[in-house]
């Protein structure tokens, strides 16, 4: 089977991407992902946070130990011999280029246009193929109007495009009022693609502690629904790649988002759950799928499932919540 396709302009062998995990931490996890299939790989994130953090303390380690005592001015190692999130980060996308012979994606996560950003030219000198930029943000300002939360994701576009010319990957929230629209700015500010969608890790309460516990559930295949809902809606509409993420745990899960329209589905808690070789299982799924359908290439059937090829493109909408409350039928009881 003819399972290439095209992602962010790079000739991909198959659409199968895992995303950012920790599995991108481990060189032979790495190698692994691509014996089994891996088209690409996206890094585990760089956090905003954790470089500005690390930067302040060495800061303030390194200029204000001499106060109070002049002499130890003297005493103070360089700074550049204490290599930080951003050095590791970057000797790990050297690494991961010597080992693997797949595309090398490094992640950005942040949520405001600050200095940090300015590093993604050190990223694309290590060798990354590509960036994707995860903008994880919570609007929880409740004065905070709509279009500054989109501004905040186009403004980091922006900058982010001003320091590189690698192509550019957004990886989106599902919680925007239209989703198509802001898509459409993105393409206008030279998005090269973006991913749908953005999984938040809501915090939990201990009722007994009566606190907050932070915790991870797993996806399940329903998640990817809404990914493949929009996918479905924005195929054909917008010019950049297309890609999708969350709850794609088998070749079923996969072979919906492909048929909705898009151009690389990520996997990333399967993987974590069942190693590496899973993603060859969910690739050999798919050939069977392919066998059965009298498919040859991926491209004979993407899209074939999106809003414009179907016979109702209602169906996508407000007509599937009626369809599914008229289907549903309560068991017989009393209140019948």
């Amino acid at each position: 089977m003819n399972l290439t396709t095209t992602w962010l302009g790079l000739q991909l062998k198959n659409p199968f991407v895992p995303s950012a995990s920790p599995m991108s931490r481990d060189l032979d996890a790495a190698k692994q992902l691509e014996d089994a299939g891996a088209a690409a790989i996206v890094m585990y994130s760089l956090f905003e946070e954790a470089v500005q953090a690390e930067e302040e303390g060495m800061t303030q380690f390194l200029s204000h130990q001499e106060t109070g005592n002049p002499e130890a001015d003297g005493f103070l190692p360089d700074h550049a011999d204490f290599p930080g999130e951003l050095d590791r980060y970057l000797e790990q996308i050297s690494s991961l280029k010597a080992t693997v012979d797949i595309p090398v994606v490094a992640s950005l996560n942040g949520v405001t246009a600050s200095g940090w950003m300015t590093h993604a030219k050190e990223i694309a000198d290590a060798g990354a193929d590509a960036l994707e930029l995860n903008a994880y943000y919570v609007a929880g300002d409740i004065w905070e109007e709509g279009h500054y939360v989109e501004q905040r994701y186009i403004t980091l576009l922006k900058e982010l495009r001003e320091q590189v010319s690698l192509p550019i990957n957004m990886k989106l929230s599902m919680f925007f009022s239209s989703v198509g629209n802001i898509v459409k700015k993105l393409e206008g500010a030279g998005v090269s693609g973006v991913t749908l969608f953005n999984r938040f890790y809501h915090p939990d309460i201990d009722v007994e502690g009566m606190r907050l516990k932070h915790t991870l559930p797993p996806t399940v295949s329903s998640d990817a629904l809404v990914a493949m809902r929009w996918a479905a809606m924005l195929h054909g509409r917008i010019d950049c790649s297309l890609s999708a993420t969350g709850g794609i745990h088998t070749g079923a899960d996969a072979v919906k988002l492909l048929l909705a329209g898009a151009d690389v589905v990520h996997l990333c808690h399967a993987l974590l759950q069942h190693g590496p070789q899973h993603l060859a299982r969910v690739i050999g799924d798919v050939n069977e799928w392919m066998e059965r359908q009298g498919f040859s290439s991926v491209d004979d059937f993407r899209g074939r499932m999106s809003q414009d090829s179907v016979l109702d493109p209602s169906e996508y909408e407000r007509l599937n919540y009626i369809r599914v409350i008229d289907a549903h039928s309560g068991k017989d009881g009393v209140w019948r």
